[in-house]
This record gives structure tokens, sequence and C-alpha cells, in this order.
């Protein structure tokens, strides 16, 4: 059932059958980052990780709202125009649980109007009313409009995920 997430736009909680389509919003996300990158592999990714227990939630604008929409998902009359998907981790200091946001995607045409700081409080509420005492994330260090939305949001940086390319070669 969707509720209204901010004027002109509703929030519906996904289901099972939106399995495609989170791997369609995965893949833009990342190819919005990186295009010449193939990102087929993310179908796994929500294969082992999407489950009742990592909440997926899509933003679709309220009926009457600029104009026709497409059918993309199987349990929505809308299309989406946002995706919020939620998981859990453990912090390995003090080994509490708490949400970890797998990805939080607003279509490029939609942005700036709100509608990514919203999913931001939204996904805050439910984490406070689970119980959750923090929330965490990842974001690439060269996306630069998601590090301002949440450094202006008030996350910090906690830890520093370090990667280095190994050769194959001897």
């Amino acid at each position: 059932m969707p509720n209204q997430l901010l004027p002109g736009y509703n929030i519906r909680l996904g289901s099972s059958l939106d399995r495609a389509l989170l791997v369609k919003f995965m893949q833009r996300s990342y190819q919005d980052i990186f295009p010449q990158a193939d990102f087929s592999h993310l179908a796994q990714t929500v294969e082992q990780y999407f489950s009742s227990k990592t909440p997926l939630w899509w933003v679709e604008e309220a009926e009457g709202a600029e104009g026709e929409k497409k059918i993309l998902s199987p349990s929505s009359s809308l299309s989406p125009v946002a995706c919020l998907w939620v998981g859990n981790a453990i912090d390995q200091v003090t080994g509490t649980r708490h949400a970890h946001i797998f990805l939080l995607y607003v279509l490029p045409e939609y942005r700036r109007r709100g509608i990514g700081t919203a999913l931001m409080k939204y996904v805050e509420n439910w984490a406070i009313q689970r119980g959750d005492r923090q929330l965490g994330l990842q974001v690439f260090q060269s996306n630069q409009p998601a590090l301002n939305l949440y450094h202006q949001l008030g996350y910090q940086t906690q830890s520093l995920w370090m990667v280095k390319s190994l050769s194959m070669e001897k």
C-alpha cells in the first residue's frame, strides 16, 4: 500500500516480484559512475541478498502527477522514479546489528527534488522504530552529489574501505 513520501510522490514496499527491476536500478546506479563497465553480475548480488529481511521501497509519482506512466514493475502500475534497498550489518566495534543501505537511487531526471533526502529520513525513522542505534552505507569517493547529501544529513566517515588491484603477472 503506497504512502505519501513527499508531495507528488508515494512510497511503497517492494516484493520478491521486483527482483529484475531492482537489478535494473542497481545497474543504472553503477553505470552513472562507471559508464563503460558491464554490471550484469549485479543480478548475483540481488539473488544472494534480496529477501524478506532486506526491505525494498519504491518511489512513484502520485497518480495524476506529470502525465502518463509506463508499466515497469509487476506489482505496480506506475514506474518507479527511485528506490531504497536496506539490509543488515553488524557493527565491528560494538557487535550490534544495524540497518545498512544497499542502494539508494533516484533517476537522474528526478534528482534535486528532495526525493533522496526524503528517502534517507524515511529509512532513518524505519531504523529507529526497529531499535537500531545507527544506519550505515557505502558510497564511492567519486560520487560527490551523494557525498554532499550524506554530509548534509549528518553522516560521518567511520572507516575507509581500501582496495589494491593485484597483477596476475609474475
